[in-house]
């Protein structure tokens, strides 16, 4: 499979990266500065400042996964981003576009999401609103896309194979926690990538 992976110097996109290669496909990352990639990673110059640029960088591929992240001054270029990825998959004739989201748009009750619950830390909150509108432009497309929505605590850790998957629901344990990490996100992208099982739809996962 060849797969066209923007962010992938990330945090997130570094761990798919490597999970991908791993399992023998064909990566190309498409990053601003693919100096900070390991040495000999197939890399291609790609800022997302443009839909016609994305589209000649995605042709012939067959998923693109974005793990970009805003900067943190300024988290609605998510929104933009997102619409010039949509627009380039259409244009490209890409048949899939695989999204690192985030965790405010699931539902911690029934039609209650992280993000109107009030329990998000304030310093989260602009991230999660441009993500939750970066959702609603891939509902409202005509392209193949995923949403994969991590748990609530997302960092570096252990790379065990062992998680649960959901689709709209904050994943959490008995004791309320919700975390994944990095590099049990990576496995359970790549796997939805070999296996597609929520097209035209977002998913989670969570311990």
């Amino acid at each position: 499979m060849k797969i066209v992976l923007y962010g992938a110097s990330g945090k997130a996109g570094s761990r798919i990266l490597r999970e991908m290669q791993s399992r023998g496909h064909e990566v190309i990352a498409a990053v601003r500065h693919p100096e900070k990639l390991p040495a000999n990673t197939p890399s291609v110059r790609d800022d997302l400042a443009s839909a016609d640029q994305i589209a000649q960088t995605i042709r012939g591929a067959d998923a693109v996964v974005s793990a970009y992240a805003p900067p943190h001054e300024d988290t609605d270029q998510l929104i933009a981003v997102t619409e010039r990825l949509i627009a380039a998959v259409r244009k490209a004739g890409v048949p899939r576009l695989l999204v690192v989201g985030g965790a405010g748009s699931l539902e911690v009750a029934p039609g209650v999401t992280l993000l109107a619950s009030g329990h998000l830390p304030q310093a989260w909150v602009p991230i999660a609103t441009s993500h939750a509108k970066a959702l609603a432009r891939l509902k409202a497309s005509d392209i193949n896309w995923t949403y994969f929505s991590p748990a609530a605590f997302f960092e570096a850790g252990e790379r065990t194979g062992k998680f649960r998957l959901g689709r709209t629901d904050l994943i959490a344990d008995e004791k309320g926690n919700s975390r994944i990490s990095l590099e049990d996100y990576a496995i359970a992208l790549a796997d939805e990538l070999e296996q597609p099982a929520h097209e035209h739809a977002q998913m989670s996962i969570g311990y």
